[in-house]
């Protein structure tokens, strides 16, 4: 399984913007790759997801103002906020998916993985 590091994160205001990268250890083409977070006293919760094709999922409560991508010649993923609000709060971890999972559990971000220590975004003013 491929290592995967998260940063990028910070203090921002409401409104404001954030680019987290994850970083692989090693080759990311074949992967598919979500970023989650978990907000103090919540669970664990997928915000985003990217195929090795491109396709890409969002959680309702990001979309139209996270993007997610990848450079798979740089062996990273990176996830675009925009329109940061308070609720967007939390530590954020990426993970590579199984390679025998289907597209549609990847949509529905039904996959862990080996999580590091994540990244924390603070939106406040």
């Amino acid at each position: 399984q491929v290592q995967l590091v998260e940063s990028g994160g910070g203090l921002v205001q409401p409104g404001g913007s954030l680019r987290l990268s994850c970083a692989a250890s090693g080759l990311l083409d074949y992967y598919a790759i979500g970023w989650f977070r978990q907000a103090p006293g919540k669970e664990r919760e997928g915000v985003s997801s990217i195929i090795s094709d491109g396709r890409a999922y969002y959680a309702d409560s990001v979309k139209g103002r996270f993007t997610i991508s990848r450079d798979n010649a740089k062996n990273t993923v990176y996830l675009q906020m925009n329109s940061l609000k308070p609720e967007d709060t939390a530590v954020y971890y990426c993970a590579a998916a199984p390679t025998d999972i289907s597209d549609f559990e990847i949509s529905r971000f039904s996959f862990s993985g080996s999580w590091g220590q994540g990244t924390q975004v603070t939106v406040s003013s």
